[in-house]
């Protein structure tokens, strides 16, 4: 549908709802709805419903409205004008986790990733919030998440409160409890924040590394290979990563030097854009997309290697990020090159040489993005099963979502905290030790849920990463 019938519709369905054309209406909202949607995608759901036993906020809830399946009926009706986007079509796109488990169900391959994000693309256009929602919004996306360096301060000042005193005190005090509980609960189980940032992290400590520039003058990291070199590699430091995992990114460098990959780290690198996607900043997403495909490749990279399987997922898309861009070719580059850190240690390289330790029961959870979109599943348990002493327990559902979902837990906590009290339960059957994911939204995620099931001492959660790191050689 063109832009001018999609206005006419719209205008006619504002008259119809008693306001005026062009007003900020559900009208205003299925106006953008027809300008977002992918008609052909909308088009290819058979309504069979392979969709439902994937999808968890379907087997919480029960409801239809609450599947992929009902998702995209309701997307279509107003898309088609049958029904308003109301309240309630907004809340059950909101309820969604993004998770895409019902991608690899789907025998007609429905993009339904790609449609969730078209409509909260629209509802983020044609819905109108208070003025400091918008700016609140706009600051944490555009201000500190996608700015590194104001990142990285902001992991300065956590660490400062983490470790002065602040935070004590502020329990004694009883100043969190201004705080919402699950928001309470999630900063107790906050790792130690850092902000120096891998780069400054690994010249600190005086490990082997040189700087290079690209043909634009930008500044490169390299590390060198151990040994013979299997491949050079640009490594994605992630936001999230970059503060509160820095240990994580630090020895994801280790492997990759101990398997044989020299190691690029651009400088001018920015975060990957799937949060601001997600949140329907299409727009935003699409520059820094841009800015990351151009960084790489002019890094003259073989790979592009992630940690997060987040992160990893939206890179791998960006070819359809950037479609009908300026930066398409570069876009389609980067897609075509994007590893997870297990999928290159696991196929390619050398095998990393692990020692003997302590006898140790895991489990693996699934990071959502890794395995529904990256389809890596395997290459994380062969890895696993190289450490010698480790038994791999598998849980019942270690591919169902663990509510985390990017910011999900804070923007739908009752769901999220359902989500992760039933996978805490599937946790506890295995008799695990240690729960392995490889994403640090799981990761913070799985830490919350330990504390909340009471087993603080009993249960780890840890990044693949550094488990592995921690037998290395």
């Amino acid at each position: 549908m063109n832009a001018a019938n999609a206005n006419t519709h719209a205008n006619t369905r504002a008259k119809e709802d008693g306001g005026a054309p062009g007003t900020a209406s559900a009208g205003r909202l299925e106006q953008a709805l027809r300008l977002a949607l992918d008609e052909d995608a909308l088009e290819r759901c058979m309504r069979c419903g392979f969709c439902q036993s994937a999808c968890p906020t379907f087997r919480v809830t029960g409801l239809e409205a609450a599947s992929p399946r009902g998702r995209i009926a309701l997307m279509k009706a107003a898309y088609d004008g049958f029904m308003a986007a109301d309240s309630d079509f907004v809340g059950q796109m909101e309820l969604c986790l993004g998770c895409r488990a019902c991608e690899p169900a789907c025998p007609a391959g429905v993009p339904y990733g790609r449609l969730i994000e078209q409509a909260r693309e629209a509802i983020a256009k044609g819905r109108k919030q208070p003025l400091r929602a918008r700016l609140a919004g706009k600051i944490l996306m555009e201000g500190v998440i996608a700015r590194h360096g104001v990142l990285r301060g902001a992991g300065r000042v956590l660490r400062l409160y983490q470790r002065s005193g602040l935070r004590a005190a502020a329990r004694r005090l009883g100043v969190l409890r201004a705080l919402p509980p699950h928001v309470r609960e999630m900063e107790a189980s906050l790792p130690e924040a850092s902000g120096r940032g891998v780069i400054r992290e690994w010249l600190r400590r005086g490990l082997p590394a040189r700087w290079e520039t690209d043909d634009q003058g930008r500044r490169l990291l390299v590390v060198p290979a151990e040994g013979e070199r299997a491949a050079r590699v640009g490594m994605f430091r992630g936001c999230v990563m970059d503060v509160l995992f820095l240990s994580t990114n630090v020895n994801t460098i280790r492997l990759l030097r101990a398997a044989g990959f020299e190691v690029v780290i651009p400088e001018g690198q920015k975060c990957c854009g799937a949060l601001h996607a997600h949140a329907g900043r299409s727009a935003f997403a699409r520059r820094l997309a841009a800015d990351n495909a151009a960084v790489f490749r002019a890094a003259g990279v073989d790979w592009v290697v992630s940690n997060a399987g987040g992160c990893g997922a939206h890179l791998k898309e960006y070819d359809h990020v950037l479609h009908g861009t300026p930066s398409a070719d570069d876009g389609a580059w980067l897609s075509s090159r994007v590893k997870d850190v297990s999928e290159l240690l696991a196929e390619s390289g050398r095998p990393l040489r692990l020692a003997n330790g302590a006898p140790l029961v895991a489990t693996c959870q699934d990071s959502c993005h890794l395995r529904n979109v990256m389809r890596v599943q395997r290459q994380p348990r062969e890895l696993m099963q190289r450490v010698p002493g480790l038994v791999l327990r598998e849980m019942r559902d270690a591919d169902l979502c663990c509510g985390s979902a990017g910011i999900y837990n804070v923007l739908q906590p009752e769901m999220s905290a359902a989500l992760l009290d039933r996978k805490m339960e599937q946790v506890k059957a295995t008799g695990a030790d240690v729960v392995v994911t490889a994403n640090p939204g799981c990761l913070l995620q799985m830490r919350w849920g330990i504390r909340r099931a009471g087993l603080e001492g009993r249960v780890k959660a840890v990044h693949l990463v550094d488990l592995l790191a921690e037998r290395l050689e």
